[in-house]
Parts: structure tokens; sequence; C-alpha cells
């Protein structure tokens, strides 16, 4: 899918499934991904959630046209995580001209 490296692969996010309005993503937590006190660190899940929103834009716009990039996140971390994996499901609210 990407002819390069990039943060999502470095951190060993993977696409898991893809629906008719949604995108799924996988991410392993191990010493990579974890804050100084062992946790999940909040920012690796913004990387996730950020990866497969823009992905997620990227498929349902005119690659020849635009490349779609994340502009804004805001992010509350309900529990930690300590191994394991984390998984990411994102959906559109509203799929507007410039901006989903």
């Amino acid at each position: 899918m990407f002819e390069h490296q990039h943060v999502g692969s470095l951190l060993g996010i993977q696409f898991v499934e893809l629906g008719p309005d949604y995108l799924v993503g996988m991410m392993p937590v191990d010493d990579r991904h974890r804050q100084p006190y062992g946790l999940l660190h909040g920012g690796v899940s913004c990387v996730l959630a950020e990866t497969l929103g823009s992905v997620a834009s990227q498929l349902v716009i005119d690659p020849r046209k635009a490349t779609a990039v994340g502009i804004e996140i805001n992010a509350s971390h309900l529990r930690g995580v300590r191994e394991g994996h984390v998984l990411g499901r994102v959906a559109p609210i509203r799929i507007g001209k410039t901006l989903h």
C-alpha cells in the first residue's frame, strides 16, 4: 500500500478490516509504545487514530487531485494498556468537499 517507511509501519500498525464505511487497524503494545510508567503512550494512541483517519479519507478521494492528512486531533484515554494489542476503528461523521 505504501512505498516508503512511515511512522505507522515503524510502530507496527496493520490494517485488518475494511468495510463499506469504516477501517480497522491493529497495533501491538510493546517497548516502542510505552511511556516511562509502562503504559501505552497517549501520543502513540494518537498516531494510530491519525493514521487510520488519514488512510480512510484517502480511500474516498481522487489521489490525483489531493492527499488526505490530519489537521486536528483530540484524545481522551479511558483505560491504560500495558501489553497485547489495541484496535482502532474509524468511520466518517461527515464527508465534505475538503474536510472529512
